[in-house]
């Protein structure tokens, strides 16, 4: 999501996806919207790259933050627990 929208705004996809969602909520401007379903514990990705994991799941037209997934990025804490494990 580039552009702010509205909750009910018709958002078009553009790039490797194509088709449209309906915002189920407001999502600010450079934030993410969920375009498929994505099931508790799954991967979130973004422009085909993990950025997370979701805590529950997300349905196409929900705003994708912190309230509903847990960030990847910069996490040394997880990288080091990852290493560890066999």
């Amino acid at each position: 999501m580039i552009d702010p929208a509205r909750e009910g705004d018709t958002c078009f996809l553009q790039g490797e996806g194509s088709g449209q969602v309906v915002a189920r909520q407001d999502v600010a401007f450079g934030h993410k919207i969920c375009i498929s379903p994505i099931p508790l514990g799954a991967n979130v990705l973004k422009y085909g790259q993990v950025i997370g994991r979701a805590t529950r799941a997300i349905a196409p037209g929900e705003h994708a933050h912190v309230h509903n997934f847990d960030s990847a990025r910069a996490r040394g804490d997880l990288e080091e627990r990852q290493e560890t494990q066999p």
